[in-house]
């Protein structure tokens, strides 16, 4: 929607432009769904923590944003706010069930249909994994089509321009963040391309004659190449090794796509987000230093 979300530790913002022009922000604390567990923290499983809290985050800060838009009298202050938590919820658990089933099921299901004519697992799995790339990429293209999607695109775009003028150690203006990146390393979108390449090389393993078996494991590795995943994310975030952007580097051309060049009103909402959680001017004072 008409809005940027920004992290920073426990804290988070979601900065939203109301049709009226004005721009409201929300800044809240949020803890995660393991606080203060050093569970969290294990190289692997907090990648998965990471991924269900974004969901979370993402949904919550939607549902916020999306009210701004809602037609009078459509919306009731207090009686809804149970009903809006439990959509909310539902509304994140479709939208797996869904990713599941068209990213891993569907694909899996479309190569097994070549069994007659194919004996090898491997040539299978590979088959399956050029499929799943295949739907991803279609996917991407059909919803860039959609004008609502190119706007959260636009704002997409302006949330990486924010945090790239800051990491470049850049006072944060709207001049500033207009001449930055809108590609970043540590993307979403880069990390829901490694999860597809992940998975062609772990179900390359999957090697049991029972159907259900090999649809059960793959479901059971989700969590795991979503681990690696996000190790490889934060490890692209943290080196300019000449492999890891190597690496980087097919994701950051996905981001050509899922980014759009924001105007300037959108660069203003996502400076708000980012303005309410985190001190960027001791940030570039630190760096300079």
């Amino acid at each position: 929607m008409e809005g940027v979300m920004m992290k920073n530790g426990t804290q988070y913002a979601v900065a939203v432009r109301k049709p009226d022009g004005e721009i409201i922000v929300d800044a809240k604390e949020y803890r995660g769904i393991l606080p203060d567990s050093g569970f969290r923290r294990l190289p692997f499983v907090r990648g998965v923590v990471n991924f269900l809290e974004s969901l979370v985050l993402g949904m919550r800060t939607l549902m916020f944003s999306a009210s701004f838009f809602e037609e009078e009298g459509e919306a009731p202050a207090g009686a809804g706010r149970k009903n809006e938590t439990l959509m909310t919820w539902v509304t994140m658990a479709v939208s797996v069930a869904a990713a599941v089933l068209i990213f891993m099921l569907i694909p899996y299901f479309i190569s097994g249909l070549f069994r007659t004519w194919i004996s090898s697992e491997t040539v299978l799995a590979i088959l399956e994994g050029v499929l799943r790339m295949a739907i991803f990429f279609a996917y991407i293209l059909l919803i860039s089509r959609l004008e609502d999607i190119r706007r959260v695109f636009m704002y997409h775009g302006a949330e990486h321009k924010c945090i790239n003028c800051i990491e470049h150690g850049m006072e944060l203006n709207v001049e500033n963040v207009r001449k930055s990146s809108r590609l970043h390393k540590r993307c979403g979108t880069s990390f829901l391309f490694l999860v597809v390449c992940i998975s062609i090389l772990f179900f390359l393993f999957i090697r049991t004659d029972s159907g259900l078996m090999r649809i059960v494991l793959r479901l059971a590795f989700v969590p795991v190449i979503a681990g690696c995943a996000y190790e490889l994310i934060r490890l692209a975030g943290r080196s300019d090794h000449a492999l890891v952007n190597l690496i980087s580097r097919p994701g950051l051309a996905l981001q050509k796509l899922t980014t759009r060049e924001p105007d300037d009103a959108m660069i203003e909402v996502g400076i708000a987000s980012v303005e309410a959680v985190f001190d960027w001017k001791a940030y570039i004072k630190e760096k300079e230093a």
